[in-house]
C-alpha cells in the first residue's frame, strides 16, 4: 500500500509547525514503536479485564482480539496516511483540524483530552492491587488511590526528565510486557494447562437458553479496550526523525505485536485455569492472581506481580505522554484557556513541562474523587473507552469527508485506489463498536446506572460544546485548518 505519492500540493505536507518545532527529534524508530506497544498494554488490559469477560462470555471471548483487531487495524492505516502528511505532536487534534475544520478539530481533542485523562487513572488505579501484592499489605480504596497518585507522580517526573528518559522508559517497559506476555504465558502452558485447544469454543452455558452472540458482544469488551495505543505513535510526530515512514510502521506494527501477545497472553490464562465454572458463577472472582499463586508459588507470583506492575507504569508513562502532548498542542493553537502557561516549553529537556503537568494533576485529582464514592471512579471511567473510540471516528469521519471532496493523501505512506474502502471499513467498525459499547445490557438495574456510558459521553460532549461557543477559543489561532480539501486550499 505505500509508494511514490505525487508531490504534496501546497497547504499539505509540510503545513503546521513541524519545520518550527521546538522539540528534539530524539526518539528513534523502535522507541516510537514501544511507546505505542506500551500504551496499548497487552498485559495491563488482558490481567485488568481477563475476570470479566471470561465470567461474562466463557472461553470464546478470546475471539473478540480477532473482531477488535481487524477492525483497529483498518483505523491504523487510515491514521498512517494522516500521520504521513501531517507529522504534527497532538494527534488527532491537528489531524482532525486540517481534514476539517477548527471546530470538529476542537471538539475531537477535547473528546480524546478527557478519554486519556481518565484513562491514565483508570490504568494507575488498577495497579493498586498489584502494588499491595508485591508489598504484602491488605489493599484497600485509601491505600489503592495513594497507589494511583505515587504511580502518576514517577510516570510525571520519568516524563519531564525528556523524550529520551521516554525512549528509555518505552523501551524498558516493551521488554516487561513480552517478559509478563511469553515467559510466563509459556511457563503456564508447560507446567499448569488445563485444557485443549477445544475450549475456546465451548461456552460452558454463558448464553444460557438465547443466543450466543449478544453474550460474545457484551464479553468482547476486552478486545476494546485492548486495540488503541498505536495514535501515540503520531502523538510524537515532531520528535520522531523521518516521520512520515516511520511513524505509520510504527501503528501497524503496534496492531501486529501488541496484539499478537495479549492474545497469547489470554490463551495462556483460559488454558491454564482450572475451574471456568467457578469464575462464571463469580466464586473466583480474580482468576489471574489466584492462578499465578497456584502455578509459581508466592515467591514467583510476586515477581510476576513486579513485572506487570512495570507494565502498569509503562502504560501509565505513554498515556501521559500522549495526554501531555495533545495539551500542549491545543494550546499551541490558542485553543483552550490558559493556553499562554500550557503552551510553555522546556528547552533544557525539550518537553512541554506544564501540559505534562497538568496530564499527572487532572488524573490525581481523579483518583481522589473514588474517596468521596466507591463508585465514582468507575462511573467516570465508564466513558474513557467510549472517549478514544468517539474521537478515533471523528478523525476516520473527517478523512473519509475530505476524500470525497478531493484530498488525495500525499505523504510518505499512501493507500491508493484501496483507501476509500480501507476508510469506510474503518468508520463502520468504529460505529459498530461505539455502539457495542454503550449498549445498555442491564434493565434490571436503574436507568442511570444502565446507560451510565452515554451519560458520561454526553457530558463530556455537552461542556465541551458549552465551552467551545462561549470562549470560542477554536477561533484564535492562524494555524492552517481545512487544508487537506482542494477547493479550501489558497
Amino acid at each position: 500500500m505505500t509508494g511514490n505519492p505525487a508531490p504534496a500540493p501546497e497547504g499539505a505536507a509540510g503545513t503546521g509547525p513541524e519545520e518550527e518545532s521546538e522539540f528534539r527529534k530524539d526518539m528513534g524508530p523502535w522507541a516510537n514503536f514501544a511507546l505505542g506497544f506500551t500504551y496499548l498494554s497487552p498485559v495491563v488490559s488482558t490481567y485488568t479485564l481477563f475476570a470479566t469477560a471470561l465470567a461474562t462470555g466463557g472461553p470464546p471471548m478470546i475471539w473478540a482480539f480477532v473482531l477488535a483487531g481487524a477492525g483497529q487495524f483498518l483505523v491504523a492505516l487510515v491514521f498512517g496516511e494522516i500521520v504521513a502528511q501531517y507529522p504534527i505532536a497532538g494527534g488527532v487534534y491537528p489531524w482532525a483540524r486540517r481534514l476539517w475544520g477548527t471546530r470538529w478539530a476542537w471538539m475531537t481533542g477535547w473528546v480524546y483530552m478527557w478519554a486519556l485523562l481518565v484513562t491514565i487513572t483508570s490504568v494507575a488505579y488498577g495497579a493498586g492491587p498489584y502494588i499491595a501484592i508485591l508489598i504484602g499489605f491488605e489493599p484497600t480504596v485509601h491505600t489503592t488511590v495513594l497507589c494511583t497518585v505515587a504511580l502518576i507522580i514517577v510516570a510525571v517526573l520519568i516524563n519531564y526528565a525528556g523524550t529520551k528518559a521516554l525512549s528509555w522508559a518505552a523501551m524498558i517497559g516493551f521488554s516487561a510486557e513480552l517478559i509478563g506476555a511469553l515467559i510466563v504465558g509459556i511457563y503456564l502452558l508447560a507446567t499448569h494447562r488445563a485444557h485443549g485447544l477445544g475450549v475456546i469454543f465451548d461456552t460452558y452455558g454463558t448464553q444460557g437458553d438465547g443466543s450466543y452472540a449478544p453474550v460474545f458482544l457484551a464479553a468482547a469488551i476486552i478486545g476494546f479496550y485492548q486495540y488503541y495505543g498505536f495514535e501515540a505513535c503520531g502523538d510524537t510526530a515532531e520528535e520522531v526523525a523521518h516521520p512520515g515512514r516511520v511513524i505509520p510502521k510504527a501503528m501497524r506494527r503496534t496492531i501486529y505485536v501488541g496484539g499478537a501477545a495479549a492474545t497469547f497472553t489470554c490463551l495462556s490464562l483460559l488454558l491454564s485455569v482450572t475451574d471456568y465454572r467457578a469464575v462464571i458463577a463469580g466464586e473466583d472472582t480474580d482468576p489471574v492472581v489466584n492462578l499465578l499463586f497456584d502455578a509459581m508459588g508466592e515467591t514467583g507470583a510476586r515477581l510476576v506481580m513486579a513485572v506487570v506492575l512495570i507494565s502498569f507504569l509503562s502504560c501509565t508513562i505513554s498515556l501521559q505522554a500522549a495526554a501531555g502532548r495533545l495539551i500542549y498542542s491545543y494550546a499551541r493553537d490558542k485553543m483552550i484557556v490558559g493556553h499562554q502557561l500550557l503552551r510553555r516549553f522546556s528547552h533544557a529537556r525539550a518537553v512541554p513541562g506544564f501540559a505534562l503537568l497538568t496530564a499527572a494533576v487532572i488524573p490525581a485529582l481523579i483518583a481522589f474523587g473514588s474517596l468521596v464514592s466507591a463508585d465514582a471512579l468507575t462511573k467516570i471511567v465508564s466513558f474513557a473507552i467510549l472517549g478514544i473510540y468517539g474521537s478515533f471516528q471523528m478523525v476516520v469521519l473527517a478523512a473519509l469527508r475530505a476524500r470525497l471532496k478531493g484530498w488525495k493523501p500525499a505523504g510518505e505512506f499512501v493507500m491508493g485506489r484501496w483507501g476509500l474502502l480501507v476508510n469506510v471499513g474503518a468508520l463502520a467498525y468504529g460505529i459498530f463498536a461505539i455502539i457495542n459499547i454503550a449498549w445498555a445490557r442491564t434493565p434490571e438495574d436503574p436507568w442511570y446506572d444502565n446507560y451510565i456510558v452515554l451519560l458520561c459521553g454526553g457530558l463530556v460532549v455537552g461542556v465541551g460544546l458549552l465551552y467551545m461557543f462561549t470562549t470560542h477559543h477554536y477561533g484564535r489561532s492562524d494555524a492552517p485548518s481545512g487544508v487537506a480539501i482542494p477547493e479550501r486550499r489558497n
